[in-house]
């Protein structure tokens, strides 16, 4: 048998590729915007608080990033290209690692109700300490009142921005801490239910703050968690105001010849003195109605139980509860 020689194939020769020196260009998404991998949040040196998604369906995670003179950065950023990095606070060195956590817990439960972005991050959040300037911001324009509702009505509190956990400003009711004795007010933030209470009427202020919610909450530029939760608290909570039911009591005992004591009697209040004749516990009506403080108090409530409510005006006064109900 005859050995042939296998044919030896030689590859073409490979055309020499000069490696570009210039830098990459950034690689464009779906949407047309350009992802910057070098803006990216340095990896190494953050640490992860949770994920959420965002309004969009986005995977997103909070994350704490080292800041300038031992400060802690709190931010957000998308969790699949790490990119797109957002302020969300920026805490002191002496605050408790716990704030970064109500930091995060805040922010997410804001942004699972709706769109809710902070402003990017910068190289200079990276090298500049937190500010020692409160945030000075402006009250909300005069369009935020409903028509036919005057600003007067709510004594002194009014709607504006204060500072708050996160890089953008919080919408809150404050009241003024000056007394109205300083040319430019000093606010103090307060929350719906005192607001209500120091009107003792639950308009125009439940007006005002769904006007404000609704004109704010999706902006992304203020956050409106808190006066939210507020308004839900007080129009949820059993704790009414004794405004309409104190003058129901005290127009009975004016134009119907009752008296407290009667009164008291019907709700089932009883005392006897030492003779054991029976009167009605006055004490315990006048403090339903705000008429007298509470135990260790200097003023009085002018709240009451629901239920109180509606057993004076049924037992005491032989009305239903709805008529002295506030408004």
């Amino acid at each position: 048998m005859t050995a042939t020689a296998a044919t030896t194939r030689h590859a073409p020769p490979r055309s020499k590729r000069r490696r570009s020196t210039a830098t990459p260009r950034p690689r464009r998404t779906a949407t047309g915007s350009v992802r910057d991998r070098r803006a990216c949040i340095p990896h190494a040196r953050s640490r992860k608080l949770g994920r959420y998604c965002d309004w969009r369906g986005h995977k997103r995670e909070v994350v704490t990033l080292p800041g300038a003179g031992d400060s802690l950065l709190v931010l957000d950023r998308d969790a699949v290209t790490l990119g797109d990095g957002r302020v969300l606070a920026h805490l002191w060195p002496d605050e408790p690692p716990e704030n970064a956590k109500l930091v995060f817990r805040s922010f997410v439960s804001q942004a699972s109700r709706g769109r809710c972005m902070c402003r990017r991050l910068h190289d200079s959040d990276l090298r500049a300490v937190p500010s020692q300037e409160p945030c000075q911001a402006p009250a909300l324009p005069p369009g935020v009142l409903p028509d036919g509702v005057d600003a007067e009505l709510v004594r002194g509190h009014r709607l504006a921005f204060v500072p708050g956990r996160m890089s953008i400003p919080e919408l809150r009711w404050c009241a003024d801490a000056s007394g109205g004795l300083e040319a430019e007010p000093s606010l103090r933030p307060v929350s719906v239910r005192e607001v209500v209470a120091s009107l003792e009427r639950y308009e125009p202020v439940i007006a005002l703050t769904s006007r404000a919610l609704a004109r704010h909450g999706d902006g992304g530029e203020v956050s409106v968690s808190v006066l939210r939760a507020e308004l839900d608290r007080v129009r949820e909570s059993p704790i009414v105001l004794n405004r309409a039911l104190r003058h129901a009591v005290l127009d009975a005992v004016r134009r119907r010849g009752c008296t407290m004591s009667e009164i008291a009697m019907h709700c089932g209040r009883i005392k006897h003195d030492a003779g054991g004749n029976a009167s009605g516990e006055t004490s315990w009506l006048a403090r339903r109605l705000g008429l007298l403080p509470e135990g260790g108090q200097r003023k009085p409530t002018p709240w009451v139980h629901s239920d109180v409510l509606a057993l004076i005006a049924r037992d005491g006064l032989g009305l239903s509860p709805r008529e002295v109900e506030a408004d």
